[in-house]
């Protein structure tokens, strides 16, 4: 009869043993696949933000061609200005500032460029002049606008810049 009752209570004991180790397994279970759908979720939620953050610079830049193949015009209106008549010349500045203001509600902005110091990351240098009277790398002449689209270059300025390093170096 001992034997009887020792073998149950081993029997019980084994099963709660079992029991235990089977609800160790389940909680181990779960606790990794609650790191999994954390994981998941997170990896989810930074690929709403790359995507959002695509969409926005997309719609920022995608009529950066299209204004780009409009600046051409900006420069003949402006070569016009320089050598027309005061009727035509009237016309053109018109023509002129609506064309630039559209351009301007899409985010197209002009750099200024006369009397500022040279910066290759806005400008390129077509000529350079030694000017004394003048400080070393100040920009001279500005031979075709440079535009910024949203903070980007679109396009650079060409310029002449005041160049006194070459008279020290001569």
């Amino acid at each position: 009869m001992i034997n009887l009752i020792g073998h149950k209570h081993i029997k019980k004991e084994r099963k709660e043993k079992e029991e235990t180790a089977n609800k160790d397994l389940k909680q181990a279970k779960i606790e990794e696949l609650t790191e999994l759908v954390k994981r998941i979720q997170a990896e989810f939620e930074n690929f709403k933000k790359r995507e959002e953050k695509d969409r926005k610079h997309f719609a920022e830049f995608s009529n950066a061609e299209l204004i780009k193949s409009l600046l051409p015009i900006l420069d003949s209106i402006d070569s016009a200005e320089k050598n027309g008549n005061p009727e035509t010349i009237k016309g053109l500045e018109l023509i002129k500032k609506q064309l630039t203001e559209v351009l301007e509600k899409y985010g197209l902005k002009e750099i200024n460029s006369l009397g500022k110091k040279f910066n290759p990351e806005f400008h390129e240098c077509l000529l350079k002049e030694n000017n004394s009277e003048k400080q070393d790398e100040i920009i001279l002449e500005e031979f075709q606008k440079g535009f910024m689209l949203n903070d980007k270059v679109l396009r650079h300025s060409k310029v002449k810049i005041n160049s006194i390093e070459s008279e020290k170096n001569e």
